[in-house]
């Protein structure tokens, strides 16, 4: 697009990628350059505050709350050098087009970017919703001014949440744990986690049984023979299925009216209808019709990518971001349901020509959202430009990653435009009666589809890895009111009730939405945030809590419950969109947060307890550090109670000995002060073991905390020793199990558990190292073991011993002949890896993993990425392998260490160390004097 003669005019995108399309669309006299995102923000620590404002009572918040919640904005040292050459460019052109993303966030960059680069010549704010050449011309040709409704909306949310997290995070640095955060929509994401596991913990299961019958028809007509037909009802009533149960209890609920079969009933009904006639009582038949699903949203579209193929939320709005920045979709952070009308037309053209007239409605479709606030004015996902492009047109240019979401998004772009699927429903009674005269009622539901309609191009996947596809037909025979059937096998079956499914990124995704909290540009970086703070652990696709996150969220609910109450965390957002509408203020609505006025907008429950700097300074007393690490398991059967500790090394069990005090006040008693709360040290009341690291608190049964104290996590005495008459004690400490008699302690061998050791394998571990003799020259041998394994040694001469049984049978002579063999040094075989896994689906090379130094790692040869904690070298999935790998890869290579200088004259080297060990005595002595004056302060930015 030319640009008028002799003007010149430079257009500021966020990214290089973007960059790069949007100049291939513009002709010359444009510059097109990327600010790299975000070019200020809030300080990140106090390193970031200017020096005229350290000083100032808020610059550790980097707001000034007292004046109109100023922001203090700083540039981020890594923008820097690329903001001194837009400023140079800007001071060459005629024009500049702010083209950031139509989003608040790209809003907030375009004003950001006015602020620092303070333009002499015009600035025009230029949107668009898809980089393709038309889009980006007449995004050209229609500018407009920056929204300051939406700058302030942005601004009022980034200032909220450095509210909340600085003045929140900090309590939970004193009674949880240093360097943890707390966020506005972090933490109620937590929360969501935390409460399921609850349920998973609460649940007691229930067994049921009912009657699977094979039935046949005499006659066979249209249709299958046979069909299955379950049980349902017996003498008129219903048999009792899993919705009847309590979840806390396993019984039937109260007033069911149902019958519970268990297995002996089930089986003894079973063998009473053998060989009775079986009879249609009844045949309902209705017309079946589903409607498509509505194009993609944000949320919906990190639900199906994780469903259908496993990507994180991150890794589905990474790979997005690609296929919008390159022009092949339109933007990815929408929660409009909305298609523009070229779109529709393109829709409809191509259903067309890809599946014939009969696959077009009347009427193009039109879908209203159900997300509370939905920016509507904006679309939903959807291929780029006015004639799509077929996923087999563009399989070339893309990685295989980038494929199948650029199909998904095709498909269901598509299917949205499609008619109907259609078809009919049947249900059918069918009834027999026993030798014993009881009636026994089956049923059985078919259905059939006539006309797959949208089907043809889209199915969407269920969070129930079990339930049925909707395309699946269930075909039955053609049957009619009393015809008779025989049974050719009835089948007693049992079932078992289950506890609620645990979130997965997509369901926990799909319940914020419900919720009102968090929007799309959010959701993708909560999902990494409560993983990366240790909050939630993933194992396969389910998110796990930790008991740090128990802990957290326990505090939170008993000293600060709105702050992670759903309701309210809505309202903000409510009211935040109120300021991007222009409808509210964003000062007020900050005054009546932070400071409690209730002349303005905000919650009235915060503003009465006088807003959120009162409610996190007055309570912070109120708070017990004791309690609050101590979660309560049960009482077990010996009347003590059981509980979960949050430590310094991690969590472990408690329990309090017969007679003392409870667990929890054991617990209190080991901590000495508030925030030192770990206290794993002290304290003698009651016996611990450490939880295995991987354990879901929804694992720690009964008998799961039994075998834990008994087996090798807390002690267990194994005997006597027959020479000192002291016992020994198998015990479990933060290095792993161990044995110990005395003073004498000997870590367990590779090959031993503790829950198979016997007293013989303890007393030869209290026995090393052991002394095999002495040589001719006096000096003795000994057998032991060490870091990299079992070795002989005589003075400083040590030598590796092919295996560990060799420590306690390896005679003087054997030893004495392996110490003089000369020394090798050639390296070991390399260890056989753990798994291998495939080819990467992105790189097509192949992936192992391997036992590292630190734990396994998965690699592909050339990089390499630690399993994550929770994370198996068994359960680990290809798609989670190439994901890892693929950050690694965008991160690039590790910096190289400088070289060190060089060496200089060991006079030197003294005087040099005299100086050291002086500076450091007096560094050392500084900083205990700057932490008793100074307060602390936040050491990061915590997140929402």
């Amino acid at each position: 697009m030319p640009s008028n003669a002799g003007t010149t005019r430079l257009v500021i995108v966020e990214s290089p990628a973007k960059a790069k399309t949007i100049s291939g669309y513009l002709g010359p006299g444009y510059v097109v350059e990327a600010s790299f995102g975000h070019v200020r923000d809030l300080p990140r620590n106090a390193a970031d505050v200017p020096a005229k404002y350290k000083g100032e009572p808020w610059a550790r918040l980097g707001v000034d709350v007292d004046n109109g919640f100023h922001a203090l904005y700083v540039v981020s040292p890594d923008r820097k050098q690329q903001i001194s050459k837009l400023v140079k460019l800007a001071k060459e052109v005629d024009e500049i087009f702010l083209a950031t993303d139509e989003d608040r966030e790209g809003e907030a960059i375009a004003w950001h970017l006015v602020e620092t680069l303070k333009p002499k010549v015009p600035v025009k704010r230029m949107v668009f919703h898809e980089i393709t050449k038309p889009a980006i011309q007449a995004a050209v040709a229609n500018p407009r001014e920056i929204d300051r409704d939406l700058v302030d909306a942005q601004e009022a949310r980034r200032i909220l949440d450095r509210l909340y997290g600085y003045e929140v995070s900090p309590v939970l640095w004193k009674k949880v744990m240093p360097k943890l955060s707390a966020g506005r929509v972090q933490s109620v994401a937590t929360r969501i986690v935390v409460e399921r596991e609850r349920q998973r913990m609460a649940f007691r299961t229930a067994e049921y049984w009912d009657i699977l019958a094979t039935l046949a028809v005499a006659k066979p007509g249209e249709g299958p023979r046979t069909f299955n037909a379950t049980l349902v009802a017996l003498n008129g009533d219903r048999i009792a299925t899993g919705k009847d149960f309590e979840p806390t209890t396993g019984r039937v609920r109260a007033g069911a009216g149902v019958v519970h079969l268990d297995e002996g009933g089930a089986r003894g009904l079973a063998a009473r209808l053998a060989d009775q006639p079986f009879t249609v009582t009844r045949v309902e038949e209705k017309p079946y019709r589903r409607r498509p699903y509505a194009p993609f949203i944000t949320s919906t579209l990190q639900q199906e990518a994780a469903r259908k193929m496993r990507f994180s939320s991150q890794q589905t709005m990474r790979t997005a971001q690609r296929l919008y920045e390159n022009g092949y979709i339109t933007y990815m952070r929408t929660d409009s349901v909305n298609l523009s009308e070229t779109a529709i037309a393109a829709a409809r053209r191509q259903i067309v020509e890809l599946y014939g007239e009969r696959s077009v409605p009347p009427e193009p479709r039109r879908y209203t959202g159900k997300v509370k606030n939905a920016q509507e004015a904006h679309e939903a996902i959807r291929p780029a430009g006015d004639n799509f492009r077929t996923p087999g047109e563009v399989a070339k240019e893309l990685s295989a990653e980038e494929f199948k979401l650029y199909e998904l998004i095709w498909r269901r772009t598509i299917a949205s435009q499609m008619t109907d699927a259609v078809g009919s429903s049947v249900s059918v009674r069918i009834r027999a009666v026993s030798s014993a005269q009881e009636e026994a009622d089956f049923g059985a539901t078919g259905k059939t589809i006539t006309d797959p309609g949208f089907l043809r191009a889209y199915v969407e996947s269920s969070d129930d890895e079990n339930a049925e596809a909707e395309d699946a037909e269930r075909r039955l025979p053609t049957l009619v009111k009393d015809q008779p059937l025989t049974a050719d096998e009835l089948a007693a079956q049992g079932h078992h009730t289950q506890p609620p499914a645990r979130y997965t990124e997509a369901s926990l995704v799909k319940a914020l939405e419900e919720l009102g909290i968090g929007r799309p540009s959010t959701y993708a970086s909560i999902m990494q945030t409560i993983q990366d703070r240790g909050y939630v652990v993933k194992r396969g696709q389910a998110m796990i809590p930790s008991f740090l996150a128990f802990a957290v969220i326990g505090l939170m609910e008993r000293h600060y419950p709105r702050l992670i109450d759903y309701d309210f965390t809505a309202s903000m957002e409510n009211e935040l969109d109120e300021i991007a509408g222009g409808d509210h203020a964003a000062v007020d609505f900050l005054t009546s947060f932070y400071f409690g006025s209730t002349n303005g907008t905000g919650d009235q429950a915060i503003a009465h307890a006088g807003g959120l700097k009162k409610l996190v300074t007055e309570n912070l007393s109120e708070i017990d550090a004791r309690s609050v690490n101590s979660i309560p398991l049960f009482t077990d059967d010996e009347g003590r109670e059981v509980v979960v500790r949050v430590g310094r090394y991690g969590p472990y069990l408690q329990r309090a000995l017969p007679g003392s005090a409870s667990a929890s006040a054991s617990a209190s008693a080991s901590r000495e002060g508030e925030g030192e709360g770990e206290g794993e040290e002290g304290g003698s009341q009651g016996d611990r073991a450490p939880i295995p690291e991987g354990l879901a608190p929804d694992e720690l049964t009964p008998e799961k905390v039994h075998e834990l104290f008994l087996g090798g996590g807390g002690e267990r005495k194994l005997g006597d020793d027959p020479s000192t008459g002291e016992p020994i004690v198998l015990k479990s400490g933060r290095f792993g199990p161990y044995v110990a008699s005395g003073e004498r302690k000997s870590s367990l061998l590779r090959s031993q558990t503790p829950d198979s050791l016997t007293l013989e394998q303890a007393l030869q571990l209290l026995r090393l190292p052991r002394l095999i003799g002495v040589a001719p020259d006096g000096a003795e041998v000994v057998a032991n073991n060490g870091r990299y394994g079992p070795y002989v040694k005589r003075g400083d001469e040590f030598r590796s011993l092919d295996s560990e049984d060799k420590m306690f049978t390896v005679t003087l002579d054997e030893a004495l002949a392996l110490l003089a063999a000369p020394k090798t040094r050639q390296r070991r075989a390399a260890a056989p890896p753990l798994r291998e896994m495939g080819n990467d689906p992105l790189t097509e090379k192949p992936l192992v993993i391997k036992d590292g130094r630190f734990g396994p790692y998965v690699t592909d040869g050339e990089f390499n990425a630690s399993l994550r904690r929770g994370q198996t070298p068994e359960e680990l999935t290809l798609e989670q392998a190439s994901e890892m790998l693929a950050e690694k890869r965008a991160k690039g290579p590790a910096p190289k260490k400088k070289a060190a200088p060089a060496k200089k004259t060991t006079a030197a080297k003294k005087t040099t160390a005299k100086k050291t060990t002086a500076a450091k005595k007096t560094t050392a002595a500084k900083k205990t004097t700057a932490k008793k004056a100074a307060p602390k302060k936040a050491t990061s930015t915590p997140n929402e």
